[in-house]
């Protein structure tokens, strides 16, 4: 029953969890709007979520070093940095920087609304099932 539930909200979740990655992405190329050589960054979320969705993030955890046996194992999930594109701008800075915010306005939006609509669309999936149950 519950590798059912799993399966059925995998897909909404790797996609809540590569929206607000891209979100982090986005907010860092904004504050660097004024960075002298900063390079805007993005990455593909179509292939990611892909790849997420068929391979899971097994591969994309960081794991903490222990130098004892009474240390706490941690995990962190993260985003390598290899995964990330460099946006190529329309127009060029003189300063090196690549970020056009007006582009990075409209992307920051447009993966805000994106993640609010998939948040609606989970929170309806679990009304549905917890219906279901009843």
């Amino acid at each position: 029953m519950i590798d059912k539930l799993d399966a059925a909200l995998r897909f909404n979740r790797e996609a809540l969890n590569l929206r607000a990655q891209r979100q982090e992405v986005l907010a860092a190329n904004i504050a660097h709007a004024d960075t002298p050589n900063y390079k805007a960054r993005d990455f593909d979320f179509a292939s990611r979520l892909t790849q997420a969705v068929e391979q899971g993030r097994g591969g994309q955890s960081v794991q903490m070093a222990a130098t004892s046996s009474r240390h706490i194992q941690g995990q962190a999930s993260s985003m390598p940095d290899r995964d990330l594109l460099y946006r190529v701008p329309s127009q060029s800075s003189i300063d090196g920087n690549t970020v056009e915010m007006d582009a990075e306005r409209i992307n920051f939006a447009d993966n805000a609304l994106r993640y609010e609509a998939n948040l609606t669309v989970v929170s309806a999936k679990i009304k549905s099932l917890l219906s279901a149950a009843q």
